[in-house]
C-alpha cells in the first residue's frame, strides 16, 4: 500500500515555488510529510521571554524578547561620504540580560518605525561579539501583536513553536508553512501496530503531528513527543531485527579450531597471561565461530585493552579450521602497524615454507594501495591458493582482483570509517559468507550500540592488561596562564631525559594544499575571521625545533606523506631514534610505542571527546606512567574547556562516550554527518531514552519474529521505505 498522497504532495504545489526551493536546499524537505515531520525544537510563551544570557556563540537562534530602547546614528562611510549613512542600533532585554541589534543602510527604515521601545517581538539571527558585547546583525523579527479577540491572558500564554530554521527561512515562516499543510495529518498512515500502541497507551500519528505542532498546553507536547519518539525507535530497530533476522538465515562454514594447532602454539608462545575479559570475549567469539550462521559481533573495547590479541587470536582459530581471515584497517599507517605487530606476536608462526618456520605456521601478507607490484603479485597469488591464512590491508582487498581461497573470517578495525557496503563488499569474497568481527576502539554506551550497530552481538572489554600505566591529563590555559605552556614544554625536556619519548599533536597539516589563500579556498565568514587558523605540524615542529626543544630529535608524521616515508618516520620513533614526533591524529588508532610516556596535544579544543580519548591511549602503554597536557586557548567559561576539563577527570572511555554524546547532535553519533544526510533521529535522544530504545527493540524482535515480511503490517513497511529510501543511502549506513 502507498503512502497517502496527500503526505507524498511536493510542496512546491502547496506553498508554491519559491519557499519549496528554499526548504528542499537549506532544509532537506521535499514533501508535505517531511514538513509535517519538521519538530519544532522548542516552544516560547508569548508572555515570557527568552533567557539572553544562555545564547550560544556563532549560532542561529530565534528569541523573544521586549525592545528597550532604538538609536539611529548618522557616519560617513565609502558609501556615503557626507555623513548619510546610517546605523540603527536597538537594544532588546529579557528583564535581566541585554542584546544588541544593528540594522545599517536602507534597512533602517522599517525597524525604526516598528521596533518601539515595549514593543514585544520574535527576533533571528546569529549571535556575534562586537566590543565585547552580543549582538545580532540585520536580524530578522516577527512583532507579537494580541488580536483582538484574544484576552490578555490567552495571549500571553499561547505557545510558539520554534523550528530549526535557517538564515534563509526564519522559525515562524516554517510555522505558518507547518500551518498550512497541517490538516493534511489527518490522513498519515500509522506505522505502530495497534496492540503496540493501545498497549503502552500512545496517542495516534495524526493526533500526535497536530500536537507537535499546534499545543494548547505542555502536556500536548509530552504527549506528542511520547509518541514520536516510539515511532523513531520502533521503526529503526525493525529495520536492525530484520538485518538480525535475514542473517540468520544465512549459511555459514563453522570454523572450530584443531586441538594442537596454530592457536595453541600461538598462545603457549605468549609472554603473559590473558586477562579474563580476554577469556571471556575470546570464548564468546569461538562459540559464534563453531555455529553454522555468520558470527556477527562487535568488539569494544577501553583504549588499550588488548582488542587486537583477541582478534588475532580468532584469526589463528580460523586459519587453523582451514580457512582464511582478513584484517581491514581504515588507513595505510595502521594496516603496516597491525601488520608488523601480528608478525612479531606470532614470530616463527607466521613464516609459513621460509626456513626457520614453525610446524604450524601459516603466511601473513600486507595489501595496501601503496603495495609494489612483485609484492603485490605474490600476495595476490598467495591468498587465490590458501597459501597466506592471514592478510592485513586497507580497503584494497575490497578490489575486483583480490580473491581468496577460503575466507571464514572478516575483521573490520575502527568501524565507523567502514560502510555497510564495504563490509558487504568484502563478505562478498567466501565462497559462503565469513564471519564478522567489528573492532571499535571508541567506547559506546549500550543504547547507542543498540541503536547504531543494532545488527551485532557485542562483547566489550574494560579490564586494562597486567602491565599497563595509569595516564595523568591535565588542561594547560594557555592564554590565560603562559607559563603553563612553557612548563608542558619543560616536561617533554624531562621525559626525553629520563630515556622516554613523547608525542606532539596539531590539528592540521600546514603545507600548500591546506593554506586557503594559496588553495584559493572561500575566505572564512566574517564572525570566524578574528579566530586564528588551527595549529599546524609543519610549524610547529620548526618552532619547537629552534625554540622550546633545541637539540632534541623533532620528527614529523602526516597523512600527506608518501607510505614509505610514513613507514620509515614510524619505525624510527619505534626504534626510539626520535625523541618527539609532531604528527596529526594519523597517530590516533593502533600506534603502538611503549616507550613514548608524553603527549602534548595543541589546540586541544578543536579535536572531539573521543578523539582525544584515542589519542591519549597511545601514551602509558609500557611499565612508566603516561602523561597528556591539553593545551588550549578556549576561555575558561566556554563549553570547549569544560570538555576538556572532562576528558582531563576521567579515563573511563564509556563515562566520556555519554558525555561526548549528551553534547553533540544525535545525528552525528548515527554517522550521518559524513555523509550530508540529515539525522533520521528528530525527537529522540538516544543517550536519555535508553528505556525506550530497549523496550523498542523487544518489541520490534517479536514483531520481525512473527512477520518478517511484515505484510500484516502496510503502515509499518511504508515507513520502512521511506526510513532506507535510496536517497538517505540507507540509514544503517555506518560511514
Amino acid at each position: 500500500m502507498d503512502l497517502v498522497p496527500a503526505l507524498q504532495e511536493p510542496l512546491k504545489k502547496v506553498l508554491g515555488p519559491a519557499t519549496a526551493k528554499v526548504m528542499a536546499e537549506h532544509l532537506g524537505l521535499h514533501t508535505v510529510g517531511d514538513l509535517l515531520h519538521h519538530y519544532p525544537r522548542r516552544y516560547e510563551e508569548r508572555g515570557q521571554l527568552t533567557h539572553l544570557a544562555d545564547l550560544p556563540m556563532d549560532e542561529h537562534v530565534t528569541v523573544v524578547a521586549q525592545v528597550a530602547d532604538a538609536r539611529l546614528h548618522t557616519f560617513a562611510s565609502a558609501k556615503a561620504p557626507r555623513g548619510k549613512g546610517q546605523r540603527l542600533e536597538v537594544t532588546i532585554t529579557d528583564g535581566s540580560g541585554r542584546l544588541q541589534l544593528v540594522f545599517f543602510g536602507a534597512g533602517v527604515h522599517k525597524p525604526h518605525k516598528e521596533l518601539l521601545p515595549g514593543t514585544r517581538a520574535l527576533f533571528a539571527g546569529k549571535v556575534s561579539v562586537f566590543n565585547r558585547r552580543l549582538q545580532l546583525a540585520h536580524p530578522a523579527y516577527e512583532l507579537l501583536r494580541g488580536d483582538g479577540e484574544e484576552t490578555v491572558e490567552t495571549w500571553a500564554g499561547a505557545l510558539i513553536p520554534l523550528y530549526p530554521a535557517t538564515a534563509k527561512l526564519e522559525s515562524w515562516k516554517i510555522g505558518k508553512a507547518v500551518q498550512t499543510v497541517l490538516p493534511s495529518a489527518q490522513e498519515a498512515v500509522d506505522p505502530l501496530p495497534e496492540s503496540l500502541r493501545a498497549g503502552r497507551g500512545l496517542v495516534s500519528l495524526p493526533e500526535a503531528l497536530l500536537k507537535i505542532h499546534r499545543p494548547h498546553t505542555k502536556a500536548d507536547i509530552a504527549d506528542a513527543r511520547a509518541r514520536l519518539k516510539w515511532d523513531e525507535a520502533f521503526v529503526l530497530q525493525v529495520a536492525l531485527a530484520r538485518r538480525r533476522h535475514a542473517d540468520t538465515q544465512l549459511a555459514a562454514v563453522p570454523r572450530v579450531p584443531r586441538p594442537d594447532g596454530l592457536l595453541t602454539a600461538f598462545d603457549d608462545r605468549l609472554p603473559f597471561t590473558l586477562t579474563d575479559g580476554q577469556r571471556k570475549v575470546s570464548q564468546e567469539i569461538f562459540d559464534d565461530l563453531a555455529t553454522a550462521h555468520p558470527m556477527h559481533r562487535l568488539l569494544q573495547g577501553e583504549v588499550g585493552s588488548g582488542k587486537t590479541l583477541v582478534a588475532l587470536r580468532a584469526m589463528l582459530a580460523v586459519v587453523d579450521a582451514g580457512g582464511q581471515a582478513a584484517l581491514l584497517a581504515p588507513t595505510e599507517v595502521l594496516a603496516q602497524q597491525h601488520h608488523r605487530s601480528i608478525t612479531e606476536m606470532m614470530g616463527d608462526l607466521a613464516e609459513k615454507n621460509m626456513l626457520g618456520g614453525a610446524e604450524h605456521a601459516t603466511k601473513v601478507v600486507l595489501l595496501t594501495g601503496s603495495t609494489g607490484t612483485a609484492a603485490r603479485r605474490q600476495a595476490l597469488l598467495d591468498l587465490a591458493t590458501g597459501e597466506a591464512g592471514v592478510v592485513i590491508g586497507t580497503h584494497a582487498l575490497i578490489e575486483d582482483k583480490v580473491l581468496f581461497h577460503d575466507l571464514g573470517l572478516v575483521v573490520v578495525d575502527e568501524q565507523h570509517r567502514f560502510g555497510v557496503e564495504q563490509r558487504d563488499a568484502l563478505r562478498g569474497k567466501g565462497k559462503q559468507p565469513p564471519h564478522l568481527l567489528v573492532m571499535t576502539a571508541t567506547p559506546i554506551p549500550r543504547t547507542v550500540a543498540m541503536t547504531v550497530f543494532g545488527d551485532l552481538e557485542t562483547s566489550v572489554l574494560d579490564q586494562l592488561p597486567v602491565g599497563r600505566s595509569p595516564i595523568a591529563s591535565h588542561v594547560v590555559p594557555a592564554a590565560d596562564k603562559p607559563h603553563f605552556l612553557a612548563r608542558a614544554w619543560e616536561r617533554v625536556r624531562e621525559e626525553v631525559a629520563a630515556g622516554h619519548q613523547a608525542y606532539v599533536v596539531c590539528p592540521r597539516i600546514g603545507d600548500e594544499e591546506d593554506d586557503p589563500k594559496k588553495a584559493g579556498r572561500k575566505k572564512p565568514a566574517a564572525d570566524e575571521a578574528d579566530r586564528r587558523p588551527p595549529l599546524a605540524v609543519l610549524d610547529v615542529a620548526a618552532e619547537l625545533g629552534r625554540g622550546p626543544l633545541k637539540g632534541l630529535k623533532v620528527e614529523v608524521l602526516h597523512g600527506r606523506m608518501h607510505p614509505d616515508d610514513k613507514d620509515a618516520v614510524m619505525r624510527r620513533f619505534a626504534a626510539g631514534e626520535t625523541d618527539v614526533l609532531v604528527a596529526t591524529t594519523v597517530i590516533e588508532v593502533g600506534v603502538n610505542v611503549p616507550n613514548a610516556t608524553a603527549m602534548v596535544i595543541m589546540d586541544a579544543d578543536r579535536f572531539g571527546v573521543s578523539q582525544l580519548h584515542q589519542l591519549r591511549g597511545r601514551v602509558g602503554r609500557g611499565s612508566a606512567p603516561g602523561l597528556c597536557l591539553l593545551v588550549t586557548e578556549a576561555p575558561e567559561a566556554a563549553p570547549a574547556r569544560q570538555r576538556l576539563s572532562a576528558v582531563a577527570a576521567t579515563l573511563d572511555g564509556f563515562e566520556l562516550s555519554r558525555i561526548d554524546l549528551e553534547q553533540r547532535r544525535e545525528g552525528d553519533v548515527l554517522g550521518q554527518a559524513q555523509s550530508g544526510a540529515r539525522s533520521s533521529l528528530r525527537v529522540l535522544a538516544v543517550i536519555e531514552d535508553e528505556e525506550v530504545i530497549a523496550q523498542a527493540r523487544e518489541e520490534a524482535a517479536a514483531v520481525v519474529a512473527g512477520d518478517p515480511e511484515l505484510t500484516g503490517l502496510p503502515g509499518l513497511r511504508t515507513a520502512l521505505d521511506a526510513l532506507l529510501d535510496e536517497e538517505r543511502e540507507q540509514y544503517l549506513e555506518k560511514g
